[in-house]
């Protein structure tokens, strides 16, 4: 018989960093501290972008202090351990090969190859519910934007698209066969509606009894609340489940240049305000759809992942109901993540993993986020001081 949830509290230290050996409770501060100085930190890219472009070994720097801290491994046997961790905390895990835009077929195919090992990988591990993938992983990004902007194809870039297509109904099926979710990353603005378009046809198709197929819905757009209860409806209509995760967004300087370069509006909102609101009123949405939407809750947002207990609470959704869950990124947000475990709410971490130079431009753009989020920084640091003086080290 389940009990009545209670109300959460992302406070205990104790619980949050469990797992962690007083060793690497100071590296993560130590981190922290870098990472959080944006000076540093634009040094520290700026540096690294040099020495791979001169091929310079920058693994044995990377791999041991901020590889490790947010990246499962270079490979799925290196991931175990972490895994295995994770699910002694009940805690499950999102799998990611985190690679970027890749350039060629052969690149592609490479990376097809590696989802779909995953998909198989996770079929046998109980503790990884969902494979994470970005379709310019496995086509041309600009054939996307082409496409998106009603631009004529090649026969060349025709077929390549065709071929994109063939690459990402084939890890569909293979999410079918093997019953693993997966999660369609959202990407830049001039590329998403496409891609959009794509996840809502693979929705139809796969979620028939369950959210199976995921797209992601990135609330610092203006326009993304109103894409989720499209989307929905559609769904409701269609008479399948609809897969949402919600994110705020990674890409708010990128999104910014391009519309200036190509005289376009923002689609970026302008207040932080407006971004928080809209993330609440889509996890308001999805929690009072829960018969008809699987939705993850993907945030660091302390308030937001408190305003989604409170829903629950307020219509007596149990902690573990399978259609929500809640996920931060490996390394980050423990507090919010381990504290959802320990009251039995479905907790998730996002792993990535793939080969240190394939993983470089996913590392530099969590370290830029982060720089300019404010108060994240400052509350991880707070959070792990606290432990650290807890502990007495």
């Amino acid at each position: 018989m389940e009990t009545k949830p209670k109300k959460i509290s992302f406070s205990n230290t104790e619980v949050a960093f469990a797992h962690y050996s007083n060793r690497s409770l100071k590296k993560a501060y130590g981190v922290y501290q870098f990472i959080g100085n944006s000076v540093l930190t634009n040094i520290g890219t700026t540096l690294t972008k040099i020495a791979l472009f001169m091929h310079f070994p920058i693994r044995p720097f990377v791999k041991p202090i901020i590889f490790n801290q947010f990246c499962g491994g270079e490979n799925l046997k290196e991931c175990m351990p972490t895994i295995n961790l994770l699910e002694q905390r009940n805690v499950h895990v999102n799998l990611n090969y985190s690679v970027e835009i890749k350039h060629s077929e052969k690149d592609f195919e490479k990376t097809l190859c590696k989802t779909k090992g995953a998909i198989e990988f996770a079929s046998r591990k109980k503790a990884i519910s969902i494979i994470c993938c970005k379709v310019t992983s496995l086509g041309y990004a600009d054939i996307l934007e082409k496409r998106q902007f009603r631009k004529e194809l090649s026969e060349k870039e025709l077929q390549a698209y065709n071929k994109m297509v063939e690459r990402l109904e084939e890890i569909c099926d293979y999410a079918l066969k093997y019953d693993v979710g997966i999660f369609w990353d959202a990407e830049e603005s001039w590329i998403q509606n496409e891609i959009d378009m794509l996840v809502d046809g693979f929705m139809a198709k796969y979620n028939k009894e369950k959210a199976l197929i995921f797209n992601t819905y990135q609330l610092y757009r203006a326009d993304k609340l109103e894409d989720l209860e499209t989307a929905l409806a559609q769904a409701k209509k269609g008479g399948y489940i609809l897969g949402a995760k919600l994110v705020r967004g990674a890409y708010i300087e990128k999104e910014n240049q391009w519309a200036e370069e190509n005289d376009e509006v923002s689609l970026i909102h302008q207040t932080k305000k407006a971004v928080d609101k809209d993330y609440n009123l889509a996890v308001k949405l999805c929690i009072e759809n829960l018969s008809n939407v699987g939705v993850c809750i993907a945030s660091h947002n302390e308030q937001s992942n408190l305003y989604a207990t409170e829903l629950m609470l307020k219509h007596n959704i149990q902690p573990s109901h399978p259609n929500l869950t809640f996920s931060q990124l490996y390394g980050m947000g423990d507090f919010i993540t381990f504290n959802l475990a320990e009251q039995g709410y479905n907790a998730n971490k996002y792993l990535p993993y793939g080969p240190v130079k394939e993983v470089i431009p996913y590392l530099i753009r969590r370290a830029q986020e982060n720089s300019s989020i404010d108060g994240q920084m400052s509350r991880e640091l707070s959070m792990l001081k606290k432990e650290l003086i807890r502990r007495s080290i």
